[in-house]
């Protein structure tokens, strides 16, 4: 089969398997339902779907089915909303290679793919893009011409010279500046270009480059806010964090790496409402010596099986070997500086949204977000507050008003699960089907697509 066939074949397929659900009517009955807020679970319940959106959930028994309503049993599953996910960077990987030569359209649209496979509905670019195609993806989805998971985008970040990211792959993206004109001017661009919100880096990128001086950052964050857009932050320093929560910062895109975060600082997030990404899955691969069990988990590996290549497989098992002991020794601990982090803020109750650094190098798009929920409560998280944090509250954060909750009026964006996650994160993993505005995702296909591109 020539490339452009396979390519032609991949895009057919994901516009084939997320067109607009029709005017049919579902009745889900059986199922255990996790809502994806702070109410309560639904054992036995039923849940009515009418042209894609969600009409009426109850017990079973309560929830009547309409005159030719299409009725299916789930008894024994568990219905959660689709995962949504506001820290990716799409485009980069194509196989074994990582470069700016692989950021396409066609690339872009395997990780829409790959993120849909494992349950992820919604992906929110963090500030590492190029050109327009992603726009150009954006406005296909928006208008019913594309499928793959909802694609929102931060555009361009804003940093201080050479403060932007390191990775070769990256270079030349971001807006580098030093007057608060440039501050201005920069926000001003990424608002004429309808962006979705907008990121910032702020430290020195361990040592290579200035950090963004906290002035520049307010210029940016308040010139954001008057125009209507959240600001994210990439941080590492604490002292830069206490600065931008009193600065009026929406959202730590990392945690703290120096120190775990004060008392006082998760009280002024707290009381500002920022929110904050506990981004864990990319540092806790460095901590390994030997191939960590999670790599072999049955379902997460499955799933990798399906969507990736069996030489970039072989890649990632052949890192956690290739590092000595004693540097994954030192790493652990810097780990544990984020682990204890997350534990403080889920119990005082700040804002966790589900962010993972997906499509890093060898970090696969929902792969890395299916890791991220084990690592989240592996950290101190219950089941119950993940899954919150990869629904409601990351839909809440990325302003989508319509989805992330199983609730009437919402749109019916959901996974239909072979086990209970509340028992076990993972389970997460165990993915029956998947509802999309009312409609099911065709999973094989997906699969096929990706495996056919070899990507």
């Amino acid at each position: 089969m020539s490339r452009k066939v396979i390519a032609w074949f991949g895009l057919f397929v994901l516009a084939l398997s997320m067109q607009p659900a029709s005017a049919q009517t579902i009745l889900l009955e059986g199922a255990r339902i996790i809502p994806g807020d702070a109410s309560g679970t639904i054992e036995n319940g039923a849940l009515l779907i009418e042209a894609g959106t969600i009409a009426r959930v109850g017990r079973k028994g309560e929830v009547a089915a309409p005159a030719g309503a299409v009725r299916i049993a789930l008894d024994g599953k568990t219905i959660m909303p689709a995962i949504v996910s506001a820290h990716v960077h799409p485009g980069f990987q194509k196989g074994l290679t990582y470069s700016a030569e692989n950021f396409t359209r066609e690339t872009i649209l395997d990780d829409l793919n790959r993120a849909l496979y494992f349950g992820v509905s919604v992906v929110m670019s963090q500030g590492v893009e190029k050109g327009d195609v992603m726009y150009q993806i954006r406005a296909d989805q928006a208008a019913g011409r594309l499928g793959g998971a909802r694609l929102m985008l931060a555009g361009r970040g804003i940093g201080a010279p050479n403060a932007g990211p390191g990775a070769a792959a990256y270079a030349g993206i971001a807006y580098e500046i030093t007057t608060q004109d440039q501050a201005r001017s920069a926000v001003l661009e990424l608002a004429a270009k309808k962006v979705d919100a907008i990121k910032i880096w702020v430290d020195d990128r361990g040592g290579r480059a200035p950090s963004l001086p906290i002035a520049l950052s307010r210029t940016v964050i308040e010139e954001g806010h008057r125009l209507g857009f959240k600001v994210s932050a990439h941080v590492f320093y604490h002292k830069d964090a206490d600065e931008l929560a009193a600065a009026g910062i929406d959202n730590f895109a990392h945690l703290v790496r120096d120190k775990v975060m004060s008392d006082a600082l998760i009280a002024t997030m707290i009381a500002k409402g920022i929110y904050v990404m506990p981004n864990i899955g990319a540092p806790e691969r460095a901590t390994h010596a030997t191939v960590p069990a999670w790599f072999d988990e049955p379902y997460l590996a499955a799933l990798l099986r399906d969507t990736e290549p069996a030489e970039v497989i072989a890649r990632i098992r052949a890192s956690f070997t290739s590092r000595d002991a004693a540097t994954a020794a030192r790493n652990r601990q810097n780990y544990e500086i984020l682990q204890k982090s997350v534990a403080k803020l889920a119990a005082a109750g700040a804002r966790i949204i589900l962010g993972s650094d997906t499509g890093l190098e060898d970090h696969p798009f929902g792969f890395a977000e299916q890791k991220e929920l084990q690592m989240m409560a592996e950290a101190g998280m219950t089941p119950a507050q993940v899954i919150i944090a990869a629904t409601s509250r990351s839909a809440e954060f990325l302003g989508l008003a319509d989805r992330g909750i199983i609730a009437p009026g919402r749109r019916a964006d959901l996974l239909v699960l072979d086990a209970n996650p509340l028992d076990d994160i993972r389970n997460t993993r165990r993915i029956a089907a998947m509802y999309i505005a009312g409609k099911e995702v065709d999973r094989p296909a997906l699969k096929a697509s990706l495996m056919r591109t070899g990507n």
